[in-house]
C-alpha cells in the first residue's frame, strides 16, 4: 500500500431546507463493512491523534464539524490530506501510518471501520513500521 492507496470519497447528500442529510452504508459508500464507530471531540490546539498504522484495519475519517488534516506515510511517501466537509471522507487502508494534526476549533472527527478494537492491529512505534 502506498500512500495514493488512500482515497478521498464523496458521500451522498440529501439536501432539505430543514438541513441536510449524509448516509453511510457499510460496502456501498464505503469499501468495507462497518465494525467499529467511534468519535475525537475536545482536542486541545496543538495536539495531534492517531499516529499509528494497521495490519489488517481499514479506517474512514470524516471531519463532522470544523476541520482537520491527515498526515498520511506509506514508509517512503508522505501526503497530507485536509478535511472540512462532513460529506467527504478519508480511507485509510491497513499498512499506512496516520496522524491527525492541525484540528480548528471545536472540530469532531467520526472514524469508522472494518475492524473492532484489537490492540494486536496496532503499530505504534514508527520504527517498526518503517521496517516492514
Amino acid at each position: 500500500m502506498t500512500v495514493y492507496d488512500c482515497s478521498i470519497i464523496k458521500l451522498p447528500q440529501i439536501k432539505n431546507r430543514a438541513g441536510n442529510i449524509t448516509p453511510i452504508t457499510s460496502n456501498i459508500e464505503l469499501p468495507f463493512h462497518i465494525k467499529r464507530v467511534f468519535y475525537l471531540y475536545d482536542i486541545p490546539g496543538g495536539e495531534s491523534r492517531g499516529a499509528h498504522a494497521h495490519k489488517e484495519c481499514h479506517q474512514f475519517l470524516i471531519a463532522a464539524s470544523g476541520s482537520f488534516e491527515v498526515l498520511l506515510d506509506d514508509g517512503k511517501t508522505q501526503r497530507i490530506v485536509q478535511l472540512n466537509r462532513p460529506y467527504y471522507g478519508l480511507h485509510i487502508p491497513p499498512g499506512i501510518w496516520a496522524s491527525e494534526i492541525n484540528f480548528s476549533s471545536g472540530s469532531i472527527c467520526l472514524v469508522m471501520t472494518s475492524h473492532g478494537y484489537n490492540e494486536d492491529d496496532y503499530i505504534r512505534n514508527y520504527e517498526e513500521f518503517s521496517e516492514r
